[in-house]
């Protein structure tokens, strides 16, 4: 059996020539890591808004529990000075049309959570009815 020195060196050249990226090759890998995150952001962005509006929505549910042990020890419900509100970067909390028998607990969003469009207010009264519905899932 005859090696042939130029097929052998032909062999080297070719092996060596695969072993690098090319430009074209890395600009590729490159467009599809972009097209991927263009795909995967704007759902991470929607998980973000909707965990801290359920962190919301468990404020506005403490604060609904509050009032109701408030109204076991007295004639009426509390007003907002008369209990902690929450503080939170993304909703302010507040009490409104307070009565012996009616409250209306309110999270209105601020900073980035604005951009939660559907769900900029959030509302619980007395009764559980709660403001806007979809918002509660």
């Amino acid at each position: 059996m005859k090696i042939d020195s130029k097929s052998l060196v032909a062999r080297e050249l070719v092996t060596q020539k695969f072993q690098g990226m090319t430009l074209v090759e890395l600009m590729l890998v490159v467009l599809i890591i972009g097209l991927l995150a263009t795909l995967v952001f704007p759902s991470f962005q929607k998980q973000i808004q909707q965990a801290r509006r359920n962190d919301g929505i468990n404020q506005l549910l403490r604060l609904k529990l509050q009032q109701e042990a408030f109204r076991t020890k007295n004639n009426s419900y509390a007003l907002a000075k008369q209990l902690s509100l929450p503080t939170s970067d993304y909703y302010t909390f507040s009490i409104d049309n307070v009565s012996a028998t009616t409250y209306e607990l309110v999270a209105t969003a601020k900073g980035s959570q604005v951009a939660d469009k559907t769900c900029k207010v959030l509302s619980i009264n007395q009764s559980m009815h709660k403001t806007p519905a979809g918002c509660f899932n």
